[in-house]
Formats: C-alpha cells, sequence, structure tokens
C-alpha cells in the first residue's frame, strides 16, 4: 500500500500514506478500508515498541472500533496511534487518520494481545 512508520517510541507510532488513485472509493475520496487499515496498523505498533536490543514485540487485533469523521480532498494521510492502557498480555490503544494535518478522517479504539514471536 506504500505505508511508511514514520515516527515510533513507547507508547506512540506514527505512519504515513500518500494519496493515490488507487486508494479512493467511486466518490474519488480515500476507501474506508483504507482508514482502517491505517488505524488498526498505527494502534497495533503504538504498543510493540522495543528499544534496540530489546526482545521483538508482536501483536494481534481482539477489536477495532471504527468511527468515520471527514471527508476530503488532499496529498497525505497521517496515522497516529497512542497507548491508553497496558497489561501482561493485552493493551488498549487509540488511533486517528488525519488527511494534511487539516482534517481529522476516522479515529478508532481498540484491544490488542501480544504474541509470541517465532523465529
Amino acid at each position: 500500500m506504500g505505508i511508511t512508520l514514520s515516527d515510533w517510541s513507547e507508547g506512540y507510532a506514527q505512519m504515513h500514506l500518500p494519496m493515490g488513485p488507487n486508494l479512493g472509493n467511486r466518490t474519488g475520496r480515500v476507501q474506508g478500508g483504507v482508514l482502517c487499515t491505517l488505524l488498526d496498523s498505527v494502534a497495533g505498533y503504538s504498543g510493540i515498541y522495543s528499544a534496540p536490543g530489546d526482545p521483538e514485540l508482536k501483536a494481534l487485533t481482539l477489536s477495532l472500533t471504527t468511527n468515520f469523521i471527514g471527508a476530503g480532498d488532499g496529498a497525505m494521510l497521517k496515522a497516529r496511534g497512542f497507548v491508553e492502557k497496558k497489561g501482561r498480555s493485552i493493551f488498549f490503544a487509540r488511533s486517528e487518520v488525519w488527511l494534511d494535518d487539516d482534517l481529522l478522517l476516522a479515529t478508532a479504539v481498540g484491544t490488542f494481545k501480544y504474541s509470541l514471536v517465532k523465529k
């Protein structure tokens, strides 16, 4: 899809996705599934950051509730994810997608389960 992880730290992640004709729906605006993918990905990444040298973390989405708020034309989608609460095996996160840092398109809250990394 062309998503780039642009910022990642403990409890936070940010991703970018340039707009293109392949991301649009019949009205020419960004398709809802693209927004859901960004919301899910950035929320999940916000909870699995590990410092260099620490064990790698992975997570599975248990639930994701999405709210579509706006629509518009622009050049860049920016998604931000924030951890709200971490437990031993589950974490809760929220996320948002902005169009050109100006228009809020969608938000989500999710529940994620840590998963074992198999190498």
